[in-house]
């Protein structure tokens, strides 16, 4: 049996989380998001936030304030309504900060739980904890601090080898930010003083990235986007260097509400709260000496979910496990992925094994086009992988497959926005990948025997084709001239062999 063959039997369906819901009751907001799909990385099948505001009134008056309890009794009836009606098997709801540190906290909770919620109070440390491996859900490799700012506290979280490590909650939530303030100018500095007084550990972050968590972060990242003009409009896994944060101060303080207010995806809610986050970030990442920022989509409440898989499932690869979900839902045959990242593996020996993790992706949605109209297959492929919901894989990365892609469904030329987001090097590599794909998949006609009884392999100045005596028919003109074009990009020429 064929090495391809062993793999396409070894094969196991993904674990399915199942429809599940998370009705998280912070500090600014209150939001379900229900999820449903393979476990490691879950698709978001609905989420709705409302502004209650709670935690405003704990800042001012160290209690929950009756009409944002009020509306948030309405939002949280409707949550739970519409859980029942998706038919949602578990539904976790969480409180922070707000709930946590005000007076008549424990009021509020019984009186949510008269409507039949169950209701679980977060401490500060397992709200940090959780946020650490929201973080480790989307970027496995995370290796710095974790800051989640919300809007009553701010957590600072250790994270290396996959783990959440050290972890400490203040009561610096963006809500709070502007009643420090009018202590002085010196007021953040001394409560982030007298914060890393009881961090020892802190200076483990010292030269390495800080990942930011929070919706007022996001927000000052997509400020950041729309000033640099980014052309990925995808907030996850943006980067910033190190001084960016203190530059977004002065900006935050001299630009206009009405420029503001015409930023992509900036909230109008989130607008007040743009210079107490710039100052905390600026702040926070001068005093770590961090490398860099970096941008998570994924905190609590990914967090609670990660938490809670087997281990498992947890070590599966975020990207690979999503791709692949996508090219089962969109292609022809389930194993078709696997199979043809294996089949062009022996072309691109000592590769990286970043770039050969981005291959083996692209690979997993080298299908995905044959629906679309054919005039547009490269389009749809540019767009998979450019804007799909992908995790654990940064703007170079999504370019590089999307180019591939672009390649293999027969585009040509530029791109756009491919040429801005990654080198010229990485570009010809992703095209090697595409003309690989393409050939494969021409030759296969997009089933898997093909592919299990024939293979590649580089000779002295070849690209080889392997075919069995039985399968010498499907060599044809189309494959033949993808052949020639693989062979001629590599600086070779083409060779068929049959064994």
């Amino acid at each position: 049996m064929s090495a391809l063959s062993l793999l396409r039997r070894s094969r196991l369906p993904e674990p399915e989380l199942g429809r599940v819901g998370i009705i998280d009751i912070g500090s600014n907001s209150i939001r379900l998001v229900v999820y449903d799909g393979p476990a490691r990385i879950p698709a978001i099948l609905f989420n709705e936030k409302v502004m209650a505001g709670l935690g405003r009134g704990v800042a001012e008056r160290g209690s929950l304030d009756t009409q944002a309890m009020d509306r948030a009794l309405i939002a949280l009836a409707r949550f739970r309504h519409l859980a029942g009606q998706m038919h949602v098997s578990s539904l976790r709801t969480v409180a922070t900060a707000a709930v946590r540190d005000a007076s008549n906290g424990e009021a509020f909770l019984d009186k949510l739980r008269e409507t039949g919620l169950e209701v679980e109070l977060l401490s500060g440390e397992q709200e940090a904890a959780m946020a650490g491996y929201g973080v480790l859900a989307a970027i496995p490799e995370a290796d710095g601090i974790v800051g989640d700012l919300g809007g009553g506290s701010l957590e600072l979280i250790r994270v290396a080898g996959g783990e959440v490590h050290e972890r400490a909650s203040f009561p610096l939530g963006v809500l709070r930010l502007a009643a420090l303030r009018q202590d002085g100018p010196r007021a953040l500095d001394r409560a982030l003083t007298r914060a890393f007084k009881k961090l020892d550990w802190i200076q483990a972050g010292k030269n390495k990235p800080f990942y930011l968590v929070g919706g007022s972060w996001r927000a000052l990242a997509r400020l950041d986007m729309s000033l640099t003009a980014f052309p990925l409009p995808i907030v996850h896994h943006y980067t910033m260097s190190a001084d960016r944060p203190a530059r977004l101060v002065r900006v935050v303080a001299q630009i206009g509400k009405k420029r503001l207010r015409g930023v992509e995806g900036l909230t109008a809610s989130r607008i007040p709260n743009l210079r107490d986050a710039a100052a905390l970030l600026a702040a926070l990442t001068r005093r770590i000496g961090s490398s860099g920022v970096i941008v998570s989509a994924y905190g609590l409440r990914e967090g609670l979910l990660h938490a809670s898989l087997p281990e498992s499932v947890r070590a599966q690869d975020p990207l690979i496990a999503a791709t692949r979900e996508e090219g089962v839902r969109h292609g022809r045959f389930p194993e078709h992925g696997d199979l043809l990242d294996a089949w062009i593996a022996p072309l691109f020996a000592g590769e990286p094994a970043a770039d050969a993790r981005l291959r083996a992706a692209t690979c997993q949605l080298a299908d995905v086009g044959w629906r679309a109209h054919p005039e547009f297959r490269e389009v749809r492929g540019l767009d998979a992988a450019l804007h799909g919901n992908w995790v654990g894989v940064d703007a170079r990365g999504r370019a590089m497959m999307a180019r591939a892609l672009f390649t293999s469904f027969g585009g040509s030329g530029p791109a756009y926005p491919v040429e801005q987001l990654c080198s010229p090097e990485d570009q010809a590599r992703a095209d090697l990948w595409g003309l690989a794909i393409r050939l494969g998949q021409r030759l296969s006609g997009g089933v898997a025997s093909a592919l299990e009884q024939s293979r590649l392999s580089l000779g002295a100045g070849t690209v080889s084709l392997h075919l069995g005596k039985g399968d010498r028919g499907l060599y044809g003109e189309a494959v033949e001239r993808r052949h020639k074009t693989l062979a001629t990009a590599l600086g070779r020429r083409p060779s068929v062999l049959i064994d």
